[in-house]
């Protein structure tokens, strides 16, 4: 039975709902056979109250994309979306069932246009008589005890990184250098707009850098700070509460020192002689390598391969001063980008060909 399964062709659709356009696409195992992004319009958006309130419109939209691509409904053999804020959770493969969908529609984790990917995944496996599921959302913790002390009772550290990129490339690391996924330890960088730097071991992210209010600063985000002088910043009376959050994510990082978060613009500057900002691009190079230095700690420097990935990862400036810092800890892999339609796409096959268990939310 497993070796038919292997063998069989399923075709997957993918939904991938953000916050002004809906990304859908179909594959047949792992070949996309399409993919197409349907932009939403600000005046389209704003006739509804809350993000729940989208869905029949960005339902109807998925199946009149599906009809003009001329897709029968009888040849899917899943629907997997990205998922959205929900409780703590391990990482995986999720069927979507009523308790996922109830949070996700009372936001009780939190308001976000991913919210609805269950539901949309849900409403069109409901019609086509299949499975729906979605994969690694973004609120997978899997942190060991020891890291969720931050040193303050009232504070505990928690896991907030792109999880479905860091387990898909922590996947594709261990096929390549061909070992069993659960018996492999990385360290992963995912370098972008947001930074998270994980510890991975055996299947799971045991430590990491807090995509929002930690780890290395970014493109848009401060990290890591001086503790009390900010809150010495925050008792100021310069800034309100709405005013400090924007400080810390949105106008941190680069666009705090340089004015802007574009890389490409920034490598320009630097190209033309602007020391500036070079010296600021190589502090974040630095920073970096120091937290992929701490995660390497975790895991007692005993590394299969740290992996540099994200949009960021297309830098060969960046990237090069990267590994000067570490590759004497061992062999360094670079995966640019992220392709998240696939990720999910090969979570819901793994499923599909028994190779995993679906997990219940």
């Amino acid at each position: 039975m497993s070796h038919l399964k292997e063998n069989k062709k399923y075709e997957i659709l993918v939904i991938n709902p953000g916050s002004t356009s809906t990304k859908v696409a179909l594959y047949q195992n792992e070949k996309q056979n399409f993919s197409e992004s349907i932009e939403h319009f600000p005046f389209e958006l704003q006739k509804f109250e809350r993000i729940w309130g989208q869905y029949g419109f960005r339902k109807n939209l998925i199946l009149e994309l599906l009809e003009r691509h001329k897709i029968q409904k009888n040849t899917i053999s899943a629907v997997v979306a990205r998922g959205g804020l929900f409780k703590p959770l391990e990482g995986g493969t999720y069927r979507v069932n009523q308790n996922m969908i109830q949070d996700a529609r009372i936001a009780k984790y939190g308001e976000h246009a991913s919210n609805l990917g269950c539901i949309l995944a849900f409403g069109i496996a409901w019609e086509f008589n299949v499975h729906s599921f979605v994969v690694d959302p973004p609120s997978v913790d899997e942190l060991n005890p020891l890291a969720r002390y931050s040193g303050l009772p009232e504070l505990p550290r928690t896991s907030i990184v792109h999880a479905l990129n860091v387990h898909a490339m922590a996947r594709f690391a261990a096929k390549k250098l061909k070992k069993k996924y659960v018996e492999t330890a990385f360290v992963i960088a995912h370098l972008g707009g947001g930074t998270s730097i994980t510890a991975v071991k055996e299947g799971r992210i045991i430590d990491c850098s807090h995509g929002l209010s930690g780890g290395p600063f970014t493109p848009a985000r401060a990290g890591y700070l001086p503790v009390v002088e900010l809150v010495e910043l925050c008792y100021s009376g310069k800034y309100n509460l709405l005013e400090m959050k924007r400080k810390l994510v949105g106008e941190g990082g680069l666009v705090a020192y340089l004015g802007t978060h574009n890389a490409v613009e920034i490598e320009k500057r630097i190209e033309n002689g602007d020391e500036k900002a070079l010296e600021v691009y190589k502090a974040m190079a630095y920073q970096i390598a120091k937290e992929i230095g701490a995660m390497a700690a975790v895991l007692n420097f005993e590394l299969d391969a740290i992996i540099l990935t994200g949009g960021l990862a297309y830098s060969q400036m960046l990237i090069k001063w990267i590994k000067r810092n570490i590759e004497k800890m061992g062999k360094v892999l670079v995966f640019p980008g992220e392709d998240e339609l696939k990720a999910l796409a090969l979570g819901a096959l793994r499923v599909l060909k028994g190779e995993e268990e679906t997990k219940e939310y």
